[in-house]
């Protein structure tokens, strides 16, 4: 969005009365004022961005390596254990919808604010649960308030950054959260077998009210968004429904709910796995297994620059196949070829999540916070239901029906996204 146009006032003789004189307003069109690559503010706002990223996927995953513990100390199965983080996800994905409507009145910064700080509460409650039930509610609440992050920050890059640089500056937000996914899971498991799991939701709790207080001085204000007056649920729908007729949109949508379903379930079941013999890992052993996003990370990076060069239609297939490759060699007995094809799952989930996000950005012709919200929303229901029903392909067959339930899924994502590539060719 763009700053309402001055108004600058000329004045007409009219031919017949030349005394007299109609004075009109013509807009004056105020050029956008982007933030460019290299500048102070465009660094702020980078690594202010990345804050934020970081803090939503520990807070948010950091439940992920303890769902064995919750499973044992519950008394629940391994389906039920992964509703902690299902749970966040579903709501997480509804409450976008709102956070993008919220924010056009709101605005994006403070809303933003909110939202991690309020996330980072709800974890500090989590650890002191006195039962499964009120952990769920506070992880409902979670995802829920962390629905005010994800959509607003894209539209955030989507407006403010240079779009000749968009594609770098979202692909560093995506390192955010590839490095926040895989602290929160670290950390976490770590602390989880040396004390228990409650000081490691503690732990993790406390990080994130840090990481809010800095997202808030780090990040500069909006210049070309102006919050909109009362609430128009009509403009809202509008909105909605114009990014669901764009021919492309819809195929990136469908390649978020995909690659993050299968990402998800992934890291959902192989901790059940690893765990277990021959493996028998430890939860600090299982949690480092997570710095696999250290991949993911520099995986973001480099697919936000290729996509600027190179073009993001022809990026994003790739790390589908990546992704494909690596599910597959995670059939394999060896634990360095399980780890290697996790690691090569993450480079190719990174760089495809990368570049789907920074096509929605550009192709959004308008309302571009509404565009990430439906993008979001498939991205996390993807996370949610794919990540739970693939429980239910664990307990049917273990691994290799979990493995045949993600390359189907992908296999869906690689056409998708060749249709994509096809449509944004036109």
């Amino acid at each position: 969005m763009s700053r309402p146009a001055e108004q600058q006032a000329s004045t007409l003789e009219t031919p017949s009365r030349p005394e007299l004189r109609v004075i009109t307003s013509e807009p004056k069109a105020e050029a956008r004022q982007f933030l460019t690559r290299g500048t102070p503010a465009y660094k702020r706002a980078s690594f202010a961005l990345f804050l934020s990223g970081f803090a939503t996927f520990s807070l948010l995953y950091c439940v992920q390596p303890l769902m064995p513990v919750f499973s044992q100390d519950f008394g629940v199965t391994p389906a039920e254990s992964s509703l902690s983080l299902s749970l966040s996800t579903g709501f997480l994905a509804f409450a976008i919808f709102c956070a993008a409507a919220v924010s056009e009145g709101m605005g994006r910064k403070s809303l933003m604010f909110a939202s991690l700080l309020g996330a980072a509460v709800c974890t500090l409650a989590c650890s002191v649960a006195p039962n499964w039930q009120v952990l769920l509610v506070f992880r409902a609440l979670e995802g829920f308030l962390l629905g005010g992050v994800p959509a607003v920050a894209m539209a955030y890059l989507a407006e403010e950054i240079d779009p000749r640089g968009l594609g770098a500056s979202m692909g560093l937000y995506i390192a955010g959260n590839a490095f926040g996914g895989m602290a929160g899971r670290v950390v976490t498991g770590t602390l989880a077998e040396f004390f228990s799991w409650r000081p490691a939701l503690a732990a993790i709790g406390l990080l994130g009210l840090a990481t809010a207080i800095g997202f808030l001085f780090l990040l500069p204000p909006s210049r070309n968004f102006v919050p909109r007056k009362g609430f128009q649920a009509s403009f809202h729908v509008k909105a909605w429904l114009g990014h669901v007729r764009n021919p492309a949109l819809p195929l990136l949508f469908a390649i978020g709910f995909l690659a993050m379903g299968s990402f998800v379930t992934v890291y959902n079941y192989a901790g059940f796995r690893l765990v277990a013999a021959p493996y028998n890992l430890s939860q600090t052993e299982l949690g480092l297994i997570f710095t696999a996003y250290l991949f993911g990370i520099v995986a973001s990076w480099a697919a936000g620059r290729l996509g600027d060069r190179l073009g993001h239609f022809v990026v994003m297939p790739i790390g589908v196949l990546i992704a494909a490759a690596g599910t597959a060699i995670t059939l394999a007995s060896s634990l360095f070829l399980i780890i290697t094809g996790i690691v090569l799952l993450t480079i190719g989930f990174f760089v495809t999540h990368s570049v789907a996000s920074a096509l929605v950005g550009r192709l959004a012709r308008d309302t571009k916070g509404h565009a990430s919200s439906l993008y979001l929303l498939a991205y996390y229901l993807g996370s949610s239901i794919a990540g739970s029903i693939g429980g239910y392909f664990w307990l049917v067959d273990g691994w290799s029906a979990v493995v045949s339930f993600i390359l189907a899924m992908l296999a869906a994502c690689l056409v998708a996204a060749l249709g994509a590539a096809k449509l944004g060719a036109r």
